[in-house]
């Protein structure tokens, strides 16, 4: 008896069916992660929007604001952030703070993330998101905390204009050596006005928000100096200083941006 041959044109082409059947089943699975996807994103979208119906108003935060100066001596409101301290400042912690919507999403997906893996607070937070944990939850932590400064961030972001924004952040933050606001701070460090900081000065305050106490120039001159050429970077990095001149400004030992520490005169 011979042997079955599948050489006629009418026998089964075994290879093609098994490439339909492959692509019915990437097909399905690629219909599956769709749905996945969408319902991902409906439920943050659903989420989102109950956040933002049951935090608080922010209409509120300049009163906030003026409550936590009184409270620290500093006076409100404070001066207009100055344009060198600004650009410092979102260099640092925010360089998207004009553009953003308040939050960065890849930011906040990474911080909660890190909260269902076990590894807390990762950091990445907005200006907006930082303003709000200072003004309605300091003191809080974890993740209820986090989800209501994200809201918060967003309401703040659309209520108050980018100018209104840093003033508040200014007149609020903690500079180190019992310093509140920028005022004091742009004073107490250098006796100069904030809108007469050099580059390198308001770099180094810029450097201040994040670990104030740790990264005091006058307590700790090493790791101001080291938060200062971090915040120089930052600036040559989004273009708003050159190369050069970056080079120059930390050629300016800190004792000498500290000169004139002590309080603005006149």
């Amino acid at each position: 008896m011979q042997g079955t041959t599948w050489s006629s044109p009418t026998a089964p082409p075994f290879a093609a069916m098994d490439r339909r059947r492959g692509r019915r089943q990437l097909a399905f699975a690629l219909r599956r992660l769709a749905v996945a996807c969408m319902t991902l994103l409906l439920a943050c979208a659903l989420a989102f929007g109950l956040l933002l119906v049951i935090t608080p108003s922010t209409n509120n935060a300049p009163a906030l604001a003026r409550t936590i100066d009184q409270t620290q001596g500093a006076p409100y409101p404070g001066v207009a952030v100055p344009y060198r301290f600004a650009s410092a400042l979102e260099a640092t912690e925010d360089h998207r703070f004009a553009s953003e919507p308040g939050i960065d999403p890849f930011g906040v997906a990474r911080v909660f993330y890190s909260y269902i893996s076990g590894r807390g607070d990762q950091g990445g937070a907005t200006l907006y998101q930082q303003l709000a944990k200072m003004l309605y939850t300091p003191g809080r932590t974890g993740l209820a905390a986090e989800a209501e400064q994200v809201a918060l961030a967003v309401k703040l972001r659309y209520g108050y204009s980018g100018a209104e924004i840093l003033r508040l952040y200014a007149d609020v933050t903690y500079f180190g050596h019992n310093f509140y606001g920028l005022q004091h701070a742009s004073c107490g460090y250098f006796g100069v006005r904030p809108g007469q900081m050099s580059w390198p000065q308001a770099a180094l305050l810029a450097g201040l928000v994040q670990a104030p106490s740790a990264d005091d120039p006058i307590d700790h001159p090493a790791a101001g100096l080291a938060r200062e050429q971090h915040v120089i970077g930052r600036l040559v990095t989004v273009g708003a200083i050159s190369q050069a001149q970056a080079s120059a400004y930390l050629a300016v030992p800190i004792s000498s941006l500290l000169s004139h520490a002590g309080g603005c005169r006149g």
